[in-house]
């Protein structure tokens, strides 16, 4: 028998809780998905999710006799979030499918735990944990678990049919947890419904394709998805730039202990172009800020490994330092690979990483004048004010921030009384 009993998470006080106050009156309740897949993958179980037999609600009511707190997360779909300790748990009533059109379904709850599970997306999403810990599977996901394999419950092209989104998933899921080649009946399914992504909201595709990056290494994932027709119609701009940086900055992170970033990965596969990636924000309704980090990128300056503290601080305090940043970790990942084929290159790599730590440690000195300094030195208001505080913070600037307000004071009287 298959069992999470073991786990730590499965023992703290609020799930058990959750499971007293449901496990009554003929009613059940079992942790499903992530948590216990990732359990018995040897990962942490995130979030816990649960199914159970009672109609949400039952479920609210109950809980809410127990003096739990109740969040309405998606009560219409049969989800409720109980909330014990600040801990969430969503809970969701078992369910089928009554129509499908690709992008939303209509369900119908019920008890039955069998077809619950065969609604799901992949057997490794469907193993449900009772109060005991024990691990119920009607897919076949166990199976799937030990070998690593991804697999959608059922015919594929019908799952895929059902939500479109799960084209993405499938991709993401196997750059998570799948191995070797992923499964061919679901890359056949994939590939035959890839023009349906357009169907899909945006700002869906935009998450599920920031989860897909954020894994360990996407590389196998990306090729795949290349191969599959699916990469180029979420994200065109790939397609004659290609994904090939993706190893080596997945090895530079390894190296240097840099944390996954989906959006520095995604500047390593799309051209540093302004137009197209602003386009590319435009189309999948990628926030400001998200936005921000590739303009900030694209127009960032080229380093040199050469430069000199100098002229780099100089660079930083005219360009900012996050799309300097970017720029130079792209770098430094091809600099490193290219240093271990030839070791002569070693000096680079080293000089690119010494740039990124002084790029990551900047602080943006302050100019010490103001536009206000300027007028109590006696020039009228007009235009000219900020062409001279100009001019004074491009002196700053060229001494490399050395000269301090009363040098710059003194030099602001004598460009005021030639003005």
């Amino acid at each position: 028998m298959t069992s999470v009993a073991g786990e730590g998470w499965f023992s703290t006080p609020s799930l058990r809780r959750v499971f007293e106050v449901l496990n009554v009156d003929g009613g059940e309740v079992r942790v499903v998905g992530g948590a216990v897949r990732n359990s018995l993958m040897g990962l942490p179980a995130g979030d816990i999710d649960m199914a159970t037999t009672w109609r949400p609600d039952e479920v609210a009511e109950r809980a809410k006799a127990a003096g739990i707190k109740v969040v309405p997360t998606g009560i219409d779909h049969g989800t409720v979030t109980l909330v014990i300790d600040g801990t969430p748990y969503e809970v969701t009533t078992l369910r089928r499918d009554v129509a499908t059109d690709g992008r939303h379904a209509e369900v119908a709850f019920g008890t039955d735990w069998k077809a619950d599970a065969e609604r799901r997306d992949f057997t490794i999403n469907a193993l449900y944990a009772d109060a005991r810990g024990e691990v119920f599977d009607d897919v076949g996901g166990l199976s799937d678990i030990e070998t690593r394999t991804l697999r959608f419950i059922g015919d594929a092209s019908e799952r895929v049919a059902e939500d479109y989104l799960r084209v993405l998933r499938f991709f993401r899921f196997f750059a998570h947890y799948g191995n070797g080649r992923p499964d061919a009946d679901g890359l056949r399914a994939c590939a035959r419904a890839r023009s349906k992504l357009s169907t899909l909201s945006a700002e869906r595709v935009w998450a599920e394709t920031k989860k897909l990056l954020s894994a360990t290494d996407p590389g196998r994932a990306l090729l795949w998805m290349r191969q599959a027709g699916v990469l180029t119609e979420i994200l065109p701009e790939t397609e004659k730039w290609g994904i090939d940086a993706i190893p080596d900055l997945v090895a530079a992170e390894r190296a240097f202990g840099w944390m996954p970033d989906p959006l520095l990965r995604l500047s390593a596969i799309v051209p540093p172009d302004e137009e197209r990636l602003e386009a590319m924000a435009e189309r999948l309704r990628i926030s400001k800020a998200e936005a921000g980090f590739f303009s900030r990128w694209v127009k960032a300056p080229a380093i040199a490994a050469t430069t000199a503290d100098t002229a780099f601080d100089r660079l930083l305090y005219r360009n900012g330092a996050e799309g300097i940043a970017v720029k130079l970790r792209l770098a430094l990942a091809t600099a490193r690979r290219k240093s271990e084929e030839d070791p002569s290159r070693l000096s680079e790599t080293a000089a690119l990483r010494r740039l990124l730590a002084r790029a990551e440690g900047w602080q943006r000195p302050s100019f010490p004048l103001s536009g206000s300094d300027v007028l109590k030195a006696g020039l009228a208001a007009g235009p000219r004010v900020g062409e001279i505080l100009s001019e004074l913070e491009t002196l700053w600037v060229e001494r490399n921030f050395s000269l301090d307000r009363a040098n710059l004071l003194a030099r602001l009287e004598t460009m005021v009384r030639s003005a």
